[in-house]
């Protein structure tokens, strides 16, 4: 009777673990975080929650900064879908400047980042380099459901952008935070429109599959709870750039140890250089690094 008993708990147990990551708890659904609905972009007026606030020494002036759209469609794409994105600089000097084309994570929209774009345009002297952020289709204003290609079709939309307006791909710089990391990875080891000559990565994730197993805190393939197939520790073995990554050591959301150190790990190419900033969580690396020194890192990277 005693092990009919431990029998039946067993079985009732592991029924309700399949059934929780079958359903509320798909890595799939969880990954894009589009809660906070917007029906215009407030920038430095933005009243939400930030990971932190420049003060107005970091401001850019209305003529350096362009909010615009792009048409992205991916190869399984049956329409397009309009994308909004933002530069900051001179456009009519993309011919000729670095740009940074920032890819933000999974939370919200552009006005949660607009604070580290502004920090990116304040990298070397303001404007040194041109910086572009774009919310992905289902983020803030732009069109469409998030999906893992639309992710990459969408970035690479705005590359071409880039590329129309002058930008060669030895003065092309893309920053992928968090979520952003995906598609950093991936058009850098995949190029699809301009070869990335350099790229950064903060707090990236290893895979779908390392997040799920974090996640669920079980030995489970990553099959049971995701469909997602990002392997950033599998991709950057092909990018050969040069690499940058920065990550806080008490990050809770993406492990730096079961993460981070493991793209840095992989990475195929010659030169990478790694900081890990003690003391810091998930969002808040600037911070713990001090702005000066946060722009200062990024500085001498991108001109090595």
């Amino acid at each position: 009777m005693k092990q009919r008993m431990n029998f039946s708990f067993t079985y009732i147990f592991l029924s309700l673990i399949v059934f929780a990551f079958s359903s509320c708890l798909r890595l799939d659904s969880n990954l894009y975080n589009t809660s906070d609905k917007i029906t215009e972009y407030k920038w430095d007026n933005y009243t939400g929650l930030q990971d932190f606030k420049l003060d107005d020494s970091y401001n850019i002036h209305d003529s350096m900064h362009h909010v615009f759209t792009l048409n992205s469609r991916g190869a399984g794409d049956d329409k397009s879908y309009k994308i909004y994105a933002t530069y900051l600089g001179d456009i009519s000097k993309i011919a000729t400047d670095t740009v940074i084309l920032y890819c933000h994570g999974n939370k919200w929209h552009m006005d949660f980042y607009w604070q580290r774009a502004k920090l990116l345009a304040h990298v070397g002297n303001k404007h040194r380099f041109g910086v572009m952020m774009l919310d992905y289709r289902g983020y803030g204003l732009s069109d469409g459901p998030p999906s893992e290609s639309g992710l990459y079709a969408d970035v690479d939309a705005a590359i071409q952008w880039l590329q129309s307006n002058g930008l060669t791909g030895n003065r092309f710089i893309i920053y992928g935070f968090s979520m952003g990391s995906a598609p950093t990875c991936e058009l850098s080891a995949n190029p699809r429109t301009l070869r990335p000559h350099k790229l950064i990565l903060e707090a990236p994730f290893a895979s779908a599959a390392v997040m799920a197993a974090d996640g669920s805190g079980l030995d489970l393939p990553g099959s049971f709870v995701t469909n997602l197939k990002i392997d950033n520790a599998e991709e950057i073995k092909k990018v050969k750039q040069d690499f940058c990554w920065i990550h806080g050591t008490v990050d809770n959301f993406l492990s730096i140890k079961t993460h981070g150190e493991l793209v840095f790990k992989n990475h195929g190419g010659l030169y990478k250089e790694a900081h890990r900033v003690s003391g810091a969580d998930h969002g808040n690396v600037p911070i713990a690094l001090g702005y000066a020194k946060y722009t200062q890192i990024l500085e001498k990277f991108i001109a090595k």
